[in-house]
């Protein structure tokens, strides 16, 4: 799974594209809130482990053409993370991420299937982050857009190819970061991207996403970018209904996160230090 960012009118514009369909017509709606705990979190240029809290909102609905995805995550690093320099607080980031699929089958009145795909999208969308850190201070703005297929498994899997086009402003109190002047765009480049949620025994689902994506040309100071890899999973338990709840409205689990060469940094531009992070996590959330 990146998320208020750069401004308080990207959240009131991200809340006005996720109701792009009246409220009328959706068929179905969730909201959820979350929390993940990691302590070996990676940032590259910095060989140390960083713990960080994560804090998300989650909207997913659907209506007669297709569907809305919008994640909002807070996240708090420990101080191997720094704020600022000289600071003992850790950095802070919000990413905000928002996806529409829209049905090619039902846009034309009947269902498109091939095999086990039983639909086929166009999916469009965007990201912004704002980070306050040290070294970089991210201020990502993200633009995709491709086709998606829909598989036909238990609860849901689709897959993409989406193309990105992505620009950049850091700053930051060390040379190279320090010299960037302006925003930088990197070339346009693909993804392939997957999400899944799978019910794997009563009260339990598997769900994840994967992103590889491919190198995007030269970074704000001039160096080549490499391919990157993002894993992230999780085992959840629906334990709302030993507490009393209805079901899928309280669940706790585990997860991991892979993500290789992290925002195109690989093992030779870092010298080794934090291109990789590899990182195990607690996990809860509440759906509303």
């Amino acid at each position: 799974m990146n998320k208020t960012v750069g401004g308080r009118g990207i959240a009131a514009c991200a809340a006005a594209l996720c109701c792009a369909a009246p409220a009328s017509a959706m068929d179905w709606s969730d909201n959820a809130l979350g929390y993940r705990y990691g302590t070996r979190f990676a940032e590259p240029f910095n060989p140390s482990h960083i713990k960080k809290h994560v804090l998300a909102f989650t909207h997913a609905s659907g209506y007669r053409y297709g569907s809305n995805y919008l994640n909002l995550d807070l996240l708090k690093s420990d101080r191997s993370d720094a704020r600022s320099l000289g600071s003992s607080s850790g950095a802070r980031e919000a990413y905000l991420l928002y996806r529409h699929t829209l049905d090619l089958g039902a846009l034309r009145g009947s269902e498109i299937r091939y095999g086990k795909v039983k639909g086929v999208g166009l999916t469009a969308g965007f990201d912004i982050n704002h980070k306050d850190d040290v070294g970089y201070n991210s201020r990502k703005r993200m633009l995709v857009l491709g086709p998606t297929l829909m598989w036909d498994v238990p609860g849901f899997l689709s897959t993409s190819i989406l193309w990105l086009r992505e620009s950049n402003a850091p700053s930051g109190a060390f040379a190279p970061i320090s010299n960037v002047r302006g925003r930088h765009a990197y070339d346009t480049h693909p993804m392939f991207g997957a999400s899944w949620g799978i019910p794997v025994a009563e009260g339990w689902s598997f769900e994840g996403y994967l992103n590889v994506i491919a190198a995007k040309g030269l970074d704000e100071t001039g160096a080549p970018t490499s391919a990157e890899t993002n894993l992230d999973m999780a085992l959840m338990f629906d334990i709302g209904p030993r507490l009393g709840y209805a079901k899928k409205k309280i669940r706790v689990g585990v997860g991991y996160q892979f993500w290789n060469n992290k925002f195109g940094n690989s093992r030779a531009s870092t010298g080794g230090a934090g291109q990789r992070a590899s990182t195990p996590m607690l996990r809860a959330d509440v759906h509303f």
